[in-house]
């Protein structure tokens, strides 16, 4: 479970003890918004922001792994030479992801309360990761201003989102795959905004059991 700094720091910015709480991210990359939506919202980033080992790493793959991996190639690509294009699905692939703008992360219109939310989902961190608390009368959401954080022992995360139960729910399975669970934030004009990637195995089990209760 998370640690007593956790439900310290969430206890005293909601005034009370969480029914239920979890970390969480968006478990995929946020569609591309309009040109126009977005400049309305401030040009907020659509992505998270990443530590400098990342950086560092990129900068090792490109200019060492793939100068080595090139050279493999160019020597056995003229030994073995494909006579056929692959039969994959890179057009079919392409045409379902076209049907899909929204790629099941919302509903798809940015106008309505998960688009907006999407939006400015990392202008308030650049870390990935939201801690959504259930109390008695609202859903919040809250983060840390930290790039990086330990989801365990955070205690500065704030609230960066909150809303009152009929204006939004929250739906999911409980007895999910670990690892693999997902939940729903449905609002009140029928929009919603998908999550994945639950922190800390006991309090998804939790919240996935408390929201099914």
């Amino acid at each position: 479970m998370a640690k007593r700094a956790v439900h310290r720091r969430a206890r005293k910015i909601l005034g009370e003890e969480p029914v239920a709480l979890v970390w969480c991210e968006i478990h995929k990359p946020i569609p591309t918004p309009p040109e126009e939506i977005h400049r309305a919202a401030g040009r907020g980033r659509l992505k998270p922001g990443h530590h400098w080992l990342l950086y560092v790493g990129a900068v090792v793959f490109f200019f060492v792994v793939v100068p080595v991996m090139l050279i493999d190639k160019l020597g056995t690509g003229r030994r073995d030479r494909p006579n056929a294009r692959p039969s994959g699905s890179g057009r079919g692939g392409a045409r379902d992801r076209g049907q899909d703008p929204a790629n099941r992360v919302f509903d798809g219109d940015w106008n309505l309360t998960a688009g907006q939310l999407l939006l400015h989902w990392y202008g308030h961190s650049p870390n990935p990761k939201r801690l959504v608390m259930l109390a008695r009368d609202r859903v919040c959401i809250a983060t840390s201003p930290r790039r990086r954080l330990s989801p365990t022992k955070a205690d500065d995360f704030r609230i960066v989102a909150e809303f009152p139960l009929d204006q939004a729910r929250v739906e999911g399975e409980a007895g999910q795959p670990r690892g693999f669970a997902t939940f729903r934030l449905r609002f009140a004009d029928s929009s919603w905004l998908e999550v994945g990637r639950l922190g800390e195995p006991e309090d998804a089990d939790h919240f996935l059991r408390t929201i099914n209760g």
